[in-house]
């Protein structure tokens, strides 16, 4: 027996054999299918920029005309490295406009075309990883200038007015108050846009729309705030939705630290087609393994539509799956920022110790994985008194069981869009908090046999039974029946479907390539 809650050795070691028997016919699936994200992604990378006059991305127009000629299973780099030097030019934004104007035709080469067109589309495509590199490189070194929080969990805020040049200053603002991670909310329904929208924007609905040019703002002003605190500040955004590795490779470019990036979020919440999902949600992990950043799952969202008591372990499971497919496509144990939150009905009897069990599971579960400890949003009832007193039990719970990432709780949950007012109260509550008992993580020791262990050993319990279901079933089937947040999602239907492909026998993906290499 080991940890704080006397955990089963054995039963969490066949959790995790469960979860990769479950999670690997997912792998296989994703290894042998492409979508047209992928494919945007890769060129992204080998430097496809920009947009026509009607907003759509070029690397959109230059995906599609491709597909058009000769179908998304073989990948689209050598169709279009074949191209290039058919028509004799080195830049593939130009590339994209001649075929936007119907000027290029794609071919499948062979032979020597084939060849050549290959090792062209790995020297472009190995430029852009190299960026990434230099990126990553170039975050470490600002945090040996600058040093990081000195406290954990660090302080999680989100800023998103819609309009980046608002977002700035508020983001500062927090920096200097206290926050050690900006997340900008990304625009409601843009995981529903089958491209990225190009430049700096002004206008984004309860969030603010993920541009490259957005990201580059943010990140040179959260540097300029990081000099002035002495701190290196971080900054979030989202890889989710239907744009998921595109997402995840600006977000490399543009030395992102944090992302929001888990299939099942966009599956359950936005109807997103499954198979579509971990295709693209394996390809994003894989550059954000390279580029060194933190994923953030959504396993708190379940919580929102079902009961936090009766399906906490669909969450524990989902973490397992989560680890396991991060594994898999290259994270680190320091970059899971695996999902949970304080989502249990306060008039639930003893509902704080049952928080506290959930929350020490997950931590004794993932030693060595910074998690994400989300606060209260389904039982904020609009009492603004009130909900600054969740808040408060939510950040002291944060304390207690060592949480790695501590999202900042608003009392205006449900109500109105925060103020800045109403984060600097928050941020005070947070203060307050980690000050005062920062350290508790060190004491708090459950009673042997008392409520908190056997709360979170039953929880580990339905885990495994659940996973062994999930086994006998596969994952796609458990989905379709509502497994996860009550929501049931088949893996034939769902939005995106159209942009997936199985390889065919010559399919080539030079970004894949180099990922699962060791050099660029």
């Amino acid at each position: 027996m080991t940890g704080k809650l006397d955990l089963d050795p054995v039963l969490v070691a066949r959790a995790r054999e469960l979860a990769r028997r479950a999670g690997q016919p997912v792998v296989d699936l994703a290894r042998s299918h492409t979508t047209v994200s992928v494919e945007r992604a890769v060129l992204r990378l080998a430097g496809v920029s920009g947009a026509d006059p009607d907003g759509i991305p070029w690397v959109n127009r230059l995906v599609d005309a491709v597909v058009a000629d000769v179908g998304l299973g073989h990948g689209v780099a050598v169709p279009v490295f074949d191209a290039l030097a058919r028509e004799g030019i080195t830049d593939v934004t130009l590339l994209a406009q001649k075929a936007a104007a119907g000027s290029v035709r794609f071919a499948l080469p062979t032979g020597r075309a084939a060849t050549a067109a290959r090792s062209a589309a790995r020297r472009a495509v190995g430029a852009g990883v190299r960026r990434i590199d230099r990126r990553r490189a170039e975050r470490d070194r600002l945090i040996k200038r600058h040093g990081d929080p000195k406290q954990r969990p660090w302080i999680y805020l989100i800023v998103a007015t819609g309009d980046i040049y608002e977002d700035i200053p508020q983001a500062q603002a927090a920096a200097r108050a206290g926050a050690d991670v900006i997340a900008v909310i990304r625009s409601t329904g843009q995981s529903l846009l089958d491209y990225v929208p190009e430049g700096a924007t002004r206008e984004g609905f309860a969030g603010t729309y993920a541009t490259q040019e957005n990201f580059r703002l943010m990140r040179a002003a959260l540097d300029e705030s990081s000099k002035e605190l002495g701190r290196y500040v971080r900054l979030t955004n989202y890889a989710s939705g239907l744009c998921m590795p595109e997402m995840a490779t600006l977000a490399g470019l543009e030395r992102l630290d944090m992302m929001l990036n888990d299939s099942m979020y966009g599956i359950l919440f936005r109807d997103i087609n499954p198979v579509r999902t971990f295709v693209d949600q394996r390809f994003s992990r894989q550059v954000h393994a390279r580029a060194g950043i933190i994923i953030n799952t959504g396993e708190d969202n379940y919580l929102t539509t079902a009961d936090a008591v009766d399906e906490a372990h669909t969450v524990t499971v989902s973490q397992l799956l989560n680890e396991f497919f991060a594994h898999e496509a290259g994270l680190a144990d320091w970059q899971l920022g695996l999902g949970h939150a304080f989502e249990i009905n306060p008039e639930v009897p003893e509902s704080f110790r049952l928080e506290l069990a959930h929350a020490l599971l997950a931590r004794e579960l993932f030693p060595d994985a910074p998690l994400k400890w989300m606060p209260p949003t389904k039982h904020m009832t609009g009492d603004v008194f009130r909900g600054n007193l969740l808040d408060g039990f939510f950040n002291l719970a944060g304390a207690l069981t060592g949480q790695g990432i501590l999202l900042v709780g608003m009392m205006t949950e449900a109500v109105v869009t925060p103020w800045l007012s109403d984060r600097d109260i928050a941020l005070q509550n947070v203060r307050y908090v980690l000050g005062a008992a920062g350290g508790l993580h060190e004491d708090f020791v459950p009673a042997p046999g008392g409520f908190i262990r056997r709360r979170a050993n039953q929880v580990l319990g339905e885990a495994l039974d659940l996973l062994e279901r999930i086994g006998e079933q596969t994952l796609l089937t458990a989905i379709a029946e509502g497994t996860f947040g009550i929501m049931k999602r088949p893996a034939d239907r769902g939005k995106g479907l159209a942009g997936v492909a199985a390889h065919e026998a010559d399919y080539c993906n030079p970004a894949t390539d180099i990922l699962e290499g060791d050099a660029a």
